[in-house]
């Protein structure tokens, strides 16, 4: 008789098995990699390190805008703070003004003398902000002196715009009067003013505090200190009286019409 022998364990282990192909040791490790099995700890410190990240970065940019600052010496940050107090002491001077006016109004026996007298006093005003009447007053003289043609209108609006905001109430530039839509445009060497060329060495006269308005221009990193660096020369001289007298027609309005009439 014939008998049937069963394999062994061994037998089988040494047989090969029937399947899909057996992976590379590349495959396996892609696929060990792939897709990415993230947990939630993972996904949380991920998140706090973006967090952090973030925050180091607005830090750095914060430090380096203060960087001016923190470079300046101690008289010119007492003489920044100094002329911020000024900008608001003017504000609240303006508002004590506006006050008394109302209550003038007000109170006043005659309310429409005083109407009058405070509506004269308006006009001026409007003239001088409009360039149409001329005035003089204590200021100082700003002199630019550009022998390399390097000075850029931008420069010289900036300067304006220190002075604006250093309480300056009328201003001219080389016989052109500023008033509030004046533009500056052209390339360094030749500058123009609303249109109008103007030549080297650029001339303001300004009518305003001179105590507010000179160290307004010599701030680190401002007005005088940025022309110097465009080899230019600066030189800012107070006046016990300035005259504005460069005028500008007074123009009607083609549309806007008073609500009054």
């Amino acid at each position: 008789m014939s008998s049937t022998e069963t394999p062994r364990d061994e037998d089988r282990a040494d047989t090969p098995q029937a399947g899909p192909e057996q992976l590379t040791g590349r495959q396996r490790l892609i696929a060990g990699l792939w897709p990415p099995r993230v947990t939630r700890a993972q996904l949380v410190v991920a998140v706090l390190l973006f967090v952090l990240g973030l925050g180091l970065a607005i830090q750095v940019r914060s430090n380096n805008d203060d960087s001016a600052l923190r470079g300046a010496r101690q008289e010119d940050l007492v003489r920044i703070l100094d002329e911020l107090d000024d900008r608001t002491q003017r504000l609240e001077d303006e508002k004590q003004r506006l006050d008394a006016q109302r209550t003038e109004l007000e109170t006043s026996s005659d309310q429409a003398e005083e109407a009058r007298r405070q509506t004269l006093e308006k006009e001026q005003q409007l003239g001088v902000l409009a360039g149409t009447v001329a005035v003089q007053g204590p200021g100082i003289t700003l002199t630019v002196s550009d022998p390399s043609g390097t000075v850029e209108p931008d420069m010289l609006l900036d300067a304006i715009q220190e002075l604006r905001a250093a309480g300056a109430e009328a201003i001219q530039v080389d016989g052109v009067r500023v008033i509030a839509d004046t533009y500056f445009s052209g390339t360094g060497g030749d500058v123009q003013v609303d249109g109008k060329a103007v030549a080297a060495p650029y001339s303001f006269k300004v009518i305003g505090k001179p105590q507010d308005l000179e160290p307004a221009l010599n701030i680190p990193g401002g007005v005088v200190q940025t022309l110097e660096k465009e080899q230019a020369t600066a030189t800012v001289t107070r006046a016990e009286k300035i005259t504005v007298d460069a005028l500008r027609p007074a123009q009607r309005p083609d549309y806007a019409r008073s609500s009054s009439q």
